[in-house]
């Protein structure tokens, strides 16, 4: 099975560089297993989006869209869960 390529908006760099570092190696190490599989037992679908989904890592969300037909996941942000749902 081929691998899907994960992809960053420029927003998620920043958000990275909010968490504690102990976190982000937590954080990385989800978004590493999302090329292999896109959608986890973790994972949820968001109300109102077409293909936006939410994995929770602790307090945090990392909120990702997936095409799977362009084999492609792209991080939106990830964020703590009470900043996570707001516009």
């Amino acid at each position: 099975m081929d691998s899907f390529k994960v992809v960053f908006k420029p927003s998620v760099h920043k958000d990275l560089r909010r968490l504690p570092k102990a976190m982000i190696q937590r954080v990385m190490a989800h978004l590493e297993r999302l090329k292999d599989n896109p959608f986890p037992p973790n994972s949820i679908k968001l109300e109102g989006a077409e293909q936006i989904y939410r994995i929770r890592v602790g307090d945090y969300r990392v909120i990702y869209q997936v095409d799977t037909e362009a084999r492609l996941v792209t991080i939106h942000y990830v964020r703590h869960r009470r900043e996570a749902y707001r516009k």
